[in-house]
């Protein structure tokens, strides 16, 4: 009798236990620590424009050629005068020096040209939370912020970890829900399901 109790005991360990690596087998991310702080460094650089990003351009004593602008698919902006130029992993700065360079090829004399971003791409969230979708990126905005923007958690949501990919990574990182995790314009969040 003794001997079955424990044959049953094993099977049910068994089972429970291969029940549970198929739902704890590691996606294809890095985890921990590590993977946090390889998104967290990604927000320290400068931003760099990208698709869908709207500017205000001032060329200073041309109104004709200030105006808002947005980029289009591919990262390119529509000028007045010099045409297209691509704005594309560029920041700001190198943008204004970019459009400064080619309106004085021939357009204008020392030109000086001001740009900022007015609306920033917008970020993505799924899975697990009430509300998910597309909404627009605020400046600073957090994982925790995201997860408030979309109506919060839903009841099977995994609270302790979220999935990150950033706009210009084929990776996922499998992250720590930390407040200090940062999102940028044009990433997508994936609240998983808990098992439990």
């Amino acid at each position: 009798m003794k001997k079955l109790r424990l044959i049953g005991v094993a099977v049910l360990v068994a089972a429970f236990g291969g029940l549970s690596a198929c739902q704890s087998a590691p996606a294809p991310t890095r985890d921990g620590s590590d993977a946090a702080q390889a998104i967290n460094e990604r927000v320290v650089g400068e931003y760099q424009l990208g698709a869908g990003d709207q500017l205000r351009v001032t060329v200073f004593g041309e109104a004709e050629l200030s105006g808002e602008y947005v980029l289009d698919g591919t990262g390119v902006v529509s000028m007045p005068l010099i045409g297209d130029v691509t704005a594309l992993n560029l920041t700001v700065r190198e943008f204004q020096r970019a459009l400064e360079q080619r309106f004085a090829d021939g357009y204008l004399r020392n030109p000086r040209v001001s740009a900022e971003v007015l609306n920033y791409r917008p970020f993505y969230i799924l899975g697990e939370v009430r509300q998910p979708g597309e909404y627009p990126y605020t400046n600073g905005l957090t994982v925790l912020n995201a997860i408030a923007t979309a109506g919060g958690f839903t009841y099977r949501a995994n609270d302790n970890v979220v999935m990150i990919k950033r706009a210009d990574d084929s990776q996922e990182y499998r992250v720590r829900l930390e407040p200090t995790t940062k999102i940028l314009p044009g990433d997508t969040i994936r609240i998983v399901e808990r098992f439990f």
